[in-house]
């Protein structure tokens, strides 16, 4: 069955590999593009919708099922919440590529179970625990987890362009990227910063 992730194929992008694919899919259930598509965590019928793709694309790319999960109102919050501090997490007040040094204490925003499990042939794999919304932040925090150990999360960002910031993953071989479409959010950028500063020229001319 072919990996299908709705939230980040409705911007034309390709997913992350492997468990990472949830986390970006997450990110992209945010309303962005032009004309702009809908805020897939905007209710509890638009999320569960969401969440039921995401279980199916889940399968196909890992491997492995999911539980069913049933998302009430208080579940759906707890995702957007997730988001925002994921996001947030990627765009550092200012635009600063600084990130808080070890002297600094930063807040644990989220926390989930999961569980270590040592199987017959002596490999330890780590899987989620919980019910509902505890269930689904589980998975995305241990595939955070996972994407920062082997150095794959880095390369997962958000576009620069103010007016989509979709997550995309980078796949460039210096991983230099910043437009999730050079073609479209690079060109529209690079004309803004051409027409500022034409204009700041002109006016210091005056």
């Amino acid at each position: 069955m072919e990996a299908i992730w709705q939230a980040t194929e409705r911007y034309g992008l390709s997913s992350a590999p492997g468990a990472l694919a949830l986390v970006q899919d997450l990110l992209n259930t945010v309303s962005a593009g032009r004309p702009r598509e809908a805020d897939l965590l905007a209710d509890v019928s638009l999320a569960q919708g969401w969440l039921d793709a995401a279980r199916d694309a889940w399968t196909a790319t890992t491997g492995r099922a999911v539980p069913e999960v049933r998302l009430e109102e208080e579940d759906v919050v707890r995702l957007r919440d997730v988001r925002r501090a994921v996001r947030d997490s990627m765009t550092p007040p200012g635009g600063s590529t600084e990130r808080p040094g070890e002297d600094s204490p930063v807040p644990v925003l989220e926390t989930a179970t999961v569980a270590l499990e040592f199987a017959a042939d002596g490999t330890v794999t780590a899987a989620p625990r919980g019910g509902g919304s505890g269930y689904l932040v589980a998975m995305l925090l241990l595939a955070l987890w996972q994407a920062q150990s082997d150095g794959e999360r880095r390369r997962l960002k958000l576009c620069r362009n103010p007016r989509c910031s979709v997550a995309f993953y980078d796949r460039s071989r210096n991983n230099s990227g910043v437009w999730h479409d050079v073609r479209t959010c690079g060109n529209a950028a690079n004309l803004r910063a051409f027409r500022a500063r034409a204009s700041t020229t002109g006016a210091d001319r005056t």
